[in-house]
């Protein structure tokens, strides 16, 4: 057998995969059906814990020479509003504008760089599997092949081929809205306010933000040297995802929604899109796996490039442990759990979008300004942030440590943000037991798990905790407290690295 992982979809999900799986030595294939990148920018950049996980990756610099801009200020639309995240002093949802297609050219690359194996025009037309194998069939330029390999992965988008031939349900509600946003250039006769808004010959001025409608949403800005517009309404047309959107399409959802012509400049950013809210029952089916829009699709954007390649992170080093043999049992179904239960919040907060975006008139303006009121307050804004930017995963894993379970972010760590110590922290992809508070009992014991989990010292001012395992996505699997006496600590330890990362080496 001369593939480990196939990996069905070329979008970030895939991309991270294929780069993370032959970063651990797993021979992989990557298919993609269509024969070129596809240069529709459906998502607009990067956000949330992603963002974290690369500086820990000591790659997020890679990612910014790719950038079209600085990051901006932490204002994100939630549900008809914005929340301001910038009166935080550490603040939880972060962005950085990369358009998906050079998004998806510096995945490629990477994972190229790293020996995977990457087919345009190789479409999966089936598969099966047993015990020890599953066999991806593909319709290839040159004809049909097969391609036996230990696990196949679908990271092929909402309308899964993958999902489909596995069998794996996939519940969950489409709504009717058609949903188009984009970036163009300011026109002369426009005139942008000093708060974002719009002001149109004719029509007066459009304010900055939401407007809600009967006949569906208009939001529109004019911060950042640049026009964005965006609107939903019901349809009942079916678009070819293939096929562009087009400046009078656009024009013409304004004019429905909102009633006036509104001008606009030359195209920067164009997308049309639908959403839905809906996860598979299961993101493991035997040799199959899902992830990205094939395992969940979020009525709301910003989200699913975090959570896609958030779940590749969880899943890449998972597989590599039940190929190379040293998975405990349970290994690879934890990946299921835990990224079904992360994806049950993100659909928790952006189903609640929908409802406040929805609501017109003054019964929706007073539900909108209520909600503007409570986020006032610094916890729920937190919450809120954490929900947006993938942090907010669900119940702790254990009670022995509150840190246990979370995302080793810049404020479980009480560092600032990006703290060149921690640059690189996670860079060879393994997990890291990082000690801060010189115990030497902790190194040495970790040190017996030598071929698979890393030893990283350091000293910060207010420590969490003595030590920390964190696993190879960022999550914390184990924590002491501080000054936790060794009776304690070290046998704790030692339960948490047998439990991820199975028995030691020496």
């Amino acid at each position: 057998m001369d593939t480990d992982v196939v990996v069905v979809g070329a979008g970030p999900t895939g991309l991270m995969l294929a780069g993370e799986l032959a970063q651990a030595g797993m021979r992989t294939l990557l298919l993609e059906r269509r024969p070129e990148p596809s240069e529709t920018a459906k998502a607009g950049g990067l956000a949330g814990q992603i963002l974290q996980l690369l500086h820990y990756k000591g790659e997020l610099d890679r990612f910014r020479e790719a950038s079209t801009g600085p990051e901006p200020a932490p204002r994100f639309p939630f549900g008809g509003v914005h929340l301001d995240f910038t009166r935080l002093a550490d603040v939880p949802m972060r962005a950085m504008p990369l358009p998906q297609p050079r998004l998806e050219a510096v995945l490629a690359e990477r994972a190229i760089e790293r020996g995977a194996d990457v087919r345009r025009g190789h479409a999966l037309a089936g598969l099966h599997q047993d015990q020890d194998a599953v066999t991806a069939e593909v319709r290839g330029p040159d004809g049909p092949y097969a391609v036996p390999a230990r696990f196949l992965v679908g990271c092929d988008g909402g309308r899964s081929r993958v999902r489909e031939l596995a069998g794996i349900p996939f519940p969950g509600t489409s709504f009717p809205e058609i949903e188009r946003l984009a970036s163009v250039t300011v026109p002369d006769s426009v005139t942008v306010l000093e708060d974002g808004g719009l002001d149109v010959p004719g029509v007066g001025r459009i304010p900055f933000g939401y407007t809600a409608t009967e006949r569906g949403v208009f939001a529109c800005s004019g911060l950042g040297g640049t026009m964005s517009v965006y609107t939903a309404e019901v349809e009942a047309t079916e678009y070819d995802d293939d096929v562009p959107m087009s400046v009078p399409e656009l024009s013409a959802s304004v004019s429905r929604v909102l009633g006036i012509e509104l001008p606009l400049g030359d195209p920067l950013r164009m997308t049309r899109f639908g959403y839905s809210a809906k996860q598979a029952d299961t993101y493991r089916l035997g040799r199959v796996l899902l992830a990205g829009d094939a395992a969940h699709l979020f009525p709301a954007g910003g989200v699913a490039v975090n959570a896609g390649m958030l779940d590749a992170a969880n899943l890449a080093w998972k597989l590599a442990g039940s190929v190379h043999g040293w998975a405990p049992p349970g290994l690879l179904d934890t990946y299921s759990e835990e990224r079904r239960a992360a994806a049950e919040r993100t659909l928790l907060h952006t189903r609640a979008q929908v409802a406040l975006r929805r609501g017109h008139g003054p019964g929706g303006d007073a539900l909108r300004a209520l909600f503007l009121e409570l986020t006032a307050d610094e916890q729920p804004l937190r919450r809120l942030g954490a929900l947006m930017a993938g942090t907010d995963v669900g119940s702790p894993m254990s009670e022995a440590h509150p840190l246990v379970g979370t995302f080793a972010t810049d404020r479980a760590l009480h560092v600032a943000h990006q703290d060149p110590r921690f640059a690189g922290l996670l860079r060879e992809g393994r997990p890291v037991l990082l000690d801060l508070a010189d115990r030497a009992d902790l190194r040495e014991l970790a040190r017996q798990w030598g071929d698979r989990v890393d030893v990283v010292s350091a000293s910060i001012d207010e420590r969490p905790g003595d030590a920390l395992l964190i696993r190879p996505d960022g999550r914390i699997a184990w924590a002491a407290a501080v000054d936790a006496p060794g009776e304690t600590a070290l046998p704790a330890l030692r339960e948490a690295l047998t439990t991820w990362f199975g028995v030691p080496s020496i």
